[in-house]
């Protein structure tokens, strides 16, 4: 017999012994601190990353992840025009990050119906828009058909804007400019989107880039701006400075970051919320794992004191109940793997708990699970935990005598 395996039967037999009385309980309970706290890690990290996702995709399907604009650009809703070009357009595709482009462009208007009257930005584009991505928000219709050859007269609202202006899918909307002179339009109704965001849905509509165009006075080369699709989320601030540097001096390139970074700032004290609370947690099953340790040995002095005497070394002696405190606090893992990511899957297939969309732009908890923030996890806190044993388990083993210790009651 190996001596591990020898060290793993006597601390299987000291699990089951009967006699420790106390013991028993102590572990059942210490096992169910970690699984504990393991669930609460895991729901915290698993809505960290939900809550990204989710809001990553409710943006980018609105505006890309790096939109290029006139450097001169006051932050308003009219913007001055940029040439699309096709030196512009080769410089972007020049970038091995960059996966796609679309065109936009903007204009301030009014809708106004019998007895309503609402203030809307016109968000013109064309074929080039991601609509399959921005499907994902459209609640009622279809997202907008568009084509290179002929320009169509659909308008895609939000439900805020539908809901207040008491319009339907099949409506004509009635849309003013005030310009010299004044203009007007009309769009029919073929969809409705919702993204929770209340910087998009109190005022975006969407409709196809030559209609914008017309109203600006602008060619078909001119536009508000280009929005950018990179391949890698995490590089995107990297991707916009490089992009930034490529383009003409009078334009610049900003992430969707910079562009909202209310939104982003509130998203990183999330995640500084979390990584306190993993710390946190940590150091309770830490604790928790050294208070059932320091039960166990004491149960089993007289044992220590035995195998001593038979002559077993002391870093045998501290092998074999280190075992003893790894099978538990394995166990707390395993139970609490189970639980959390249990609880985890039925949130995100049922929508158990839910959120105020006006505060936290989602209506429901998000949770998404990395396996390999998952692997970490359990790695980290089973490490910890066993690390924080070695030295006392090390004192106490030397300094248990087996005389006195045979003799212990």
């Amino acid at each position: 017999m190996s001596q591990f395996s020898f060290h793993w039967q006597l601390a299987h037999r000291i699990l089951r012994d009967k006699g420790n009385r106390f013991a028993k309980p102590i572990i059942r309970l210490s096992v169910f601190g970690v699984a504990l706290g393991v669930v609460i890690m895991l729901i915290a990290l698993g809505v960290t990353s939900g809550y990204k996702q989710v809001i990553e995709e409710k943006v980018v399907a609105m505006g890309q992840h790096i939109r290029i604009s006139h450097y001169d650009r006051n932050y308003s809703d009219e913007q001055i025009p940029i040439t699309l070009n096709d030196t512009l357009l080769e410089e972007l595709h020049s970038n091995p990050e960059v996966t796609s482009i679309q065109p936009f462009a903007t204009k301030v208007g009014i809708i106004k119906t019998s007895d309503q009257v609402e203030g809307i930005v016109l968000k013109g584009v064309d074929s080039s828009f991601n609509g399959l991505q921005f499907a994902h928000n459209i609640v009622e219709g279809d997202t907008l058909q568009l084509n290179d050859t002929t320009a169509n007269n659909h308008i895609i609202l939000s439900k805020h804007l539908t809901d207040k202006l008491q319009i339907k899918l099949g409506d004509k909307v009635r849309t003013y400019f005030v310009q010299d002179p004044p203009r007007q339009r009309s769009f029919t109704l073929t969809g409705i989107y919702e993204t929770g965001l209340p910087e998009y849905d109190a005022k975006f509509a969407l409709v196809d880039l030559r209609h914008v165009q017309k109203l600006n006075n602008w060619n078909t080369q001119q536009v508000s701006g280009v929005e950018v699709l990179t391949s890698d989320y995490n590089k995107i601030d990297e991707t916009g400075e490089q992009i930034h540097h490529q383009i003409d001096m009078n334009l610049k390139a900003e992430t969707i970051k910079q562009i909202y970074p209310e939104i982003f700032d509130w998203i990183a004290l999330f995640d500084t919320n979390v990584s306190v609370l993993l710390i946190i947690t940590t150091c309770v099953c830490m604790i928790t794992m050294m208070s059932i340790f320091f039960i166990i040995i004491l149960e089993n002095t007289r044992l220590i004191g035995i195998l001593k005497t038979l002559g077993m070394k002391t870093k045998h002696v501290l092998t074999t109940f280190l075992i003893v405190s790894g099978r538990t606090l394995l166990k707390g893992l395993l139970i609490g793997n189970i639980f959390g990511l249990g609880l985890g899957w039925l949130q995100q297939k049922f929508h158990f708990v839910k959120l105020d969309p006006d505060t936290y732009y989602v209506n429901f908890v998000p949770i998404k699970f990395q396996a390999l923030e998952v692997v970490l996890l359990n790695i980290s806190v089973f490490t910890a935990c066993m690390l924080v044993l070695v030295v006392p388990a090390w004192i106490i083993s030397r300094k248990i005598s087996p005389v006195k210790a045979v003799q212990f009651e």
